[in-house]
């Protein structure tokens, strides 16, 4: 592993020269895949899945075992400007239904064998408000890089980052629209379930961030950094930590996506170890994911965050590598291939 960053140059600099995925473990898949017992391409993307999962933990016949599952909270200044349905403190109580076993995180994770860790990231200390001034200055964010970094555990065999922070579709809007050179309008949603209203002054207080910040927003690290959230970086440093541990990461929604879209525009491939878990019911989220390149496994219209949608995506992930790794080939059964 690479030494700590303690910059956003340094940060950046890591993203420049990522692991890249195993070249002979992918053949061997691709090759084990064509002797398997049933038609070619008769599981259609389970088939791609498998072997994308082989090439990163470099192997033609992966298991997962190790599922780890992520959960980031912070608290935003933004919310002072009346931006969501629920007031500040609910970040600090669904933490402790988190920690009880109480959250939808929670059921999935257990099903799916995955273990779940929750890190409350300074929710005494919220970002400031962005429409002010940066939501973070630069050490606050290298801080909350490197706790997503650090919360890796590099044992794990799958990934997924969720979050919780009241405001932080506000936060994660304003990322979007700045890195896909958007409007407030396109990129701002309803998030927790505002009004009209509600959602009419959301949409003023990203435009008044972008704004604010129009003239320091061509490089992504400090995109995050003025308008992006503790939880939004952590999520962002840990899918660049599983990279370097050649660690598959399982992408949630609007939320996450914002994360993963800092680190896609930051450099190149940098997600090419990531696939999309879900499409939530955010209406911009669609766009998000097109501009990553990635087709989303489920479209349920889930919007609850937490991880979630990525979570239930565990179960396709694991039926894709079982069937790759279980079925018997045309010679082990005894089947003429034709």
């Amino acid at each position: 592993m690479p030494k700590p960053f303690v910059t956003l140059a340094e940060f950046a600099a890591l993203l420049g020269d990522l692991p890249r995925p195993d070249a002979e473990a992918r053949a061997g898949a691709e090759a084990r895949n064509g002797q398997l017992t049933k038609p070619p391409g008769a599981l259609g993307a389970l088939e791609d899945l498998a072997i994308w999962y082989g090439s990163w933990r470099r192997t033609d016949r992966p298991t997962i075992a190790a599922p780890q599952v992520l959960v980031f909270a912070g608290n935003h200044g933004v919310v002072a400007r009346g931006v969501s349905a629920f007031p500040a403190e609910v970040t600090a109580q669904m933490v402790l239904n988190f920690e009880h076993g109480g959250a939808a995180i929670n059921q999935l994770s257990d099903l799916f064998g995955a273990k779940m860790d929750v890190h409350a990231l300074e929710l005494d200390r919220p970002t400031a408000d962005f429409t002010l001034e940066a939501a973070m200055s630069e050490e606050d964010c290298v801080a909350a890089l490197r706790a997503g970094w650090d919360a890796v555990d590099p044992d794990a065999d799958l990934l997924v980052t969720g979050e919780m922070g009241i405001g932080n579709t506000t936060s994660a809007a304003a990322i979007a629209a700045a890195l896909l050179h958007g409007s407030a309008a396109e990129f701002t949603g309803r998030g927790t379930g505002v009004s009209d209203d509600g959602l009419a002054l959301k949409t003023k207080v990203v435009a008044a961030g972008l704004q604010k910040h129009e003239d320091h927003l061509d490089e992504p690290l400090e995109v995050l950094r003025r308008l992006g959230g503790r939880e939004i970086a952590a999520m962002a440093g840990a899918m660049a930590s599983a990279r370097m541990h050649r660690i598959p990461v399982i992408l949630d929604g609007f939320i996450a996506t914002s994360a993963a879209l800092v680190l896609h525009e930051a450099a190149d491939g940098a997600l090419d170890h990531v696939v999309a878990g879900h499409r939530s019911a955010e209406g911009a989220h669609r766009r998000m994911l097109e501009a990553i390149g990635k087709e989303p496994l489920l479209t349920l219209g889930l919007r609850l965050g937490e991880g979630s949608g990525a979570a239930l995506a565990i179960g396709i992930l694991k039926g894709a590598v079982a069937c790759h790794s279980g079925m018997a080939t045309f010679a082990e059964a005894g089947v003429s291939d034709g």
